[in-house]
């Protein structure tokens, strides 16, 4: 659709003054030369605020906004589900995984791994991540991001893809998780006034300049059917979102592995000053998950309303994006590309992170903190330009990217899952049993796949996740279990209490999810 040049304006000062932030907060005092520590987990100093908007700044990307605006359209509010349960499982992780984390200074999820298992588990685990960051979630983001870019703005693809790349790369390479974290609370205020400034307008449309409250009145009265939060098997998209599951099914088990072990998710609260300012940090991002829905498929609702019978779902957040006035138009793109540039920032960080503490580090055990530093910003730019690479060739032939990642990081989720909660929560869970679910996770997951073709790919999660559960508890059982002098983590004694806010904040989380689902269900 193109940009006016008040647009381009509005873009470009987003780019300069994120750019130069970035180099201002990760700046170090003078005569102190930045370490591993300061590189990878910002000296451990994260503020609860900038834990909670990087936790967001890290999940929500292009495929979020315009994939999920597209399925509101598409299915409707069902879809939240994804955003909602993720709030409930934030609190969760606060107040159970965190601690142990923490308590053992963990930089990264392969550290713990080898600490609690070995280093066969921690090797295994350590490839498989830095393959699947860099060939699927940074090389997707990429690929995703260019085609939103390109939709929105007209720029050819192939720029759009380099320009997101290189820039992102660029404002992270310098300063680290600090520059990426302490700048995700600006990324994240303009996602957030991009995409309310988005549905306000779309809602007050509606309403003939009534307002957003009778906007909303008139969406839900017009489109009931796309106000049901828990589908029925005669719904066309159950197979995506079948019924219950998504309260007590396989969305748990997703959401659990994303949030709680996934390293460019969980290391933003592994760099906090406390686990109780990480906590803090998690709170923070349940309740900006609360809000997520009103900001990226509340648009996709309205466009059913503004702009029926588009021939892709995905169109609509584009095509809501051409109704904005000039200089609003801007500023809700730099909004998106902001999502965009913050999400690959996250993953650039962790991949540098896992491949230099986790496979270089135990290789050159002798290299300086400085050298550990330079390595990590060398596989920073090179995990971008392998991404950029692999970006069309891998994605550019699949219709629905987003669908296809979402289904191959599904085979090993149950896997990671199994081996993390055995880990931290049952003492006699043995590297054998750990390797028994990564490798059940994988096979079952394609059984399931070829010969199941029909079971809904949540409900597969579910079925997979108890199959693993119970042969990794089983193997424990018959091979020699790890001795317990043998385990370098500490799993006794671990501090679980909670303080009275962040009790109040959970339940206030517990009320407004039972009220929303009580309310469409």
């Amino acid at each position: 659709m193109g940009l006016a040049t008040l647009d381009i304006a509005v873009l470009g000062f987003y780019a300069v003054f994120i750019f130069l932030l970035a180099q201002w907060v990760s700046r170090e005092k003078v005569g102190h030369e930045k370490n591993a520590k300061d590189y990878f987990l910002a000296g451990r100093s994260l503020p609860w605020w900038a834990i909670g908007a990087s936790l967001i700044a890290a999940n929500i990307s292009a495929e979020q906004i315009i994939g999920m605006a597209g399925s509101g359209y598409a299915i409707g509010l069902a879809i939240s589900c994804y955003e909602w349960m993720a709030a409930l499982t934030l609190i969760i992780v606060g107040k159970y995984f965190l601690p142990i984390f923490l308590e053992n200074q963990i930089y990264t999820m392969p550290q713990f791994l080898e600490q609690r298992y070995g280093p066969s588990v921690r090797l295994t685990l350590a490839v498989f991540w830095l393959g699947v960051y860099v060939f699927v979630n940074l090389a997707s983001i990429l690929w995703l991001g260019s085609i939103a870019v390109h939709a929105v703005a007209g720029v050819d693809q192939m720029y759009a893809l380099i320009a997101l790349g290189l820039f992102a790369c660029a404002y992270s390479l310098f300063g680290g998780l600090k520059a990426v974290a302490l700048t995700d609370i600006v990324q994240v205020g303009l996602l957030v006034m991009g995409g309310l400034i988005i549905s306000y307008l779309a809602l007050n449309q509606i309403a003939d300049g009534q307002g957003v409250v009778a906007g909303f009145h008139q969406l839900a009265a017009n489109v009931p059917e796309k106000f049901k939060l828990i589908l029925t098997k005669d719904s066309p998209f159950y197979k995506d979102l079948p019924g219950i599951s998504v309260l007590v099914g396989g969305l748990w088990v997703m959401n659990v592995s994303y949030w709680g072990f996934n390293q460019y998710i969980i290391q933003r609260a592994l760099a906090a000053k406390s686990v109780r300012e990480a906590q803090r940090g998690v709170v923070f991002a349940a309740f900006l998950k609360l809000l997520m829905p009103v900001i990226i498929v509340l648009p996709g609702l309205a466009a059913v309303m503004l702009i029926p019978n588009l021939p892709v779902p995905d169109q609509a957040y584009p095509e809501l994006m051409k109704m904005l006035p000039v200089g609003l138009k801007g500023l809700v793109f730099a909004a998106l590309v902001a999502a965009i540039v913050a999400s690959l920032a996250s993953k650039i960080n962790s991949v540098a992170t896992i491949f230099t503490l986790d496979l270089y580090a135990h290789i050159k055990t002798n290299a300086s903190q400085h050298h550990l530093v330079a390595v990590g910003r060398i596989v920073s730019v090179v995990a971008v330009l392998i991404g950029i690479v692999v970006a069309k060739p891998l994605l550019g032939n699949f219709d629905q990217a987003f669908q296809y990642i979402q289904e191959f990081t599904g085979f090993f989720t149950p896997g990671i899952c199994v081996i993390f909660l055995l880990g931290m929560f049952w003492a006699r869970a043995s590297a054998a049993g750990a390797l028994t679910a990564a490798i059940g996770s994988a096979v079952l997951s394609l059984a399931f796949k070829i010969w199941l073709p029909e079971l809904p790919f949540m409900d597969r999660v579910g079925v997979v996740f108890l199959l693993c559960l119970a042969g990794a508890v089983l193997v424990s059982l018959a091979a020699p279990a790890a001795i317990p002098g043998q385990i370098k983590v500490k799993l006794k004694g671990i501090d679980y209490s909670t303080t009275t806010g962040f009790n109040i904040a959970a339940l206030v989380v517990l009320v407004v999810l039972s009220a929303l689902y009580i309310t469409w269900w």
